[in-house]
């Protein structure tokens, strides 16, 4: 393992040890070296295991065209969710939890069977789906003022913070992810929108490249992980005492609130 990787794992623990964001690490690489970025979030997801955290599932990044033209990249991304990232419906977010939130709405998926091949299909995402719920994703950048490039937000655990699931659960046979509609509010206030074709064109090709790319790299989804499939809709900033309600057609809604800031 080289230094750099090293460093760089140190500076983003660090940062989320402390609550104090740090600077952008992705000049400690090569351009666009996502290997090491990868590497990074490897060694700082050991690290959470070995302290008594525990793997629940993987969510998706960077599914909206828009944004992946704007970090030049053609693919997705991926980070890791742990046991302590799971907030029930409705629950608050304590004041000082996440150094930078922001809310997306998205479709989760929870799975009954493993997806263990390299050339996995939306068809194998479904007959592995045990069923489909709606969700919120909080992200959260241990880097400074969200100044991020695709290595900085690999390495980042993929800017992964907390995440709540909504209280419906749907067979996948009644649903069609690519034909959901979205609409994100704070308070009563709509602040984003969109549709499943807005991630990936449907959510299940984010899933099947998610179970590939997992697969080839020897660590394959598993029955009963929880796969967050990415944004239906820009995400939004979130500030202390904020309310955010999700609504997604076909699936119900989902809410999480945010402490106003001193509450402890």
């Amino acid at each position: 393992m080289s230094t750099d990787v090293q460093k760089a794992a140190e500076l983003l623990a660090a940062a989320a040890g402390t609550a104090t964001p740090c600077p952008p690490i992705r000049d400690l690489f090569a351009d666009g070296d996502l290997d090491a970025a990868y590497e990074v979030q490897r060694l700082n997801t050991e690290r959470m295991l070995a302290a008594g955290r525990r793997l629940i599932g993987r969510k998706i990044g960077l599914t909206s065209a828009a944004v992946q033209r704007q970090l030049g990249v053609d693919q997705p991304d991926f980070g890791a969710l742990l046991s302590d990232m799971a907030l029930g419906n409705g629950e608050t977010v304590p004041a000082g939890r996440l150094l930078q939130p922001k809310v997306e709405a998205e479709i989760a998926l929870i799975l009954g069977a493993d997806l263990t091949s390299p050339d996995c299909t939306t068809a194998d995402v479904r007959a592995a789906t045990a069923y489909v719920c709606p969700a919120l994703e909080i992200v959260d950048s241990r880097i400074a003022d969200w100044d991020i490039t695709i290595v900085d937000t690999v390495a980042d655990n993929a800017s992964s913070g907390l995440f709540v699931l909504g209280d419906t659960r749907v067979p996948i046979d009644d649903l069609e992810p690519a034909d959901v509609g979205m609409r994100l509010y704070r308070g009563a206030e709509l602040v984003s929108e969109g549709s499943g074709r807005d991630c990936l064109g449907d959510p299940l090709n984010a899933a099947a490249w998610l179970a590939s790319t997992l697969a080839r790299r020897g660590d394959p989804l598993r029955a009963g992980d929880i796969v967050l499939t990415g944004a239906l809709g820009p995400m939004v900033p979130a500030s202390p005492g904020d309310v955010f309600s999700a609504r997604i057609s076909d699936l119900g809604s989902v809410r999480i609130s945010f402490a106003p800031e001193g509450d402890t």
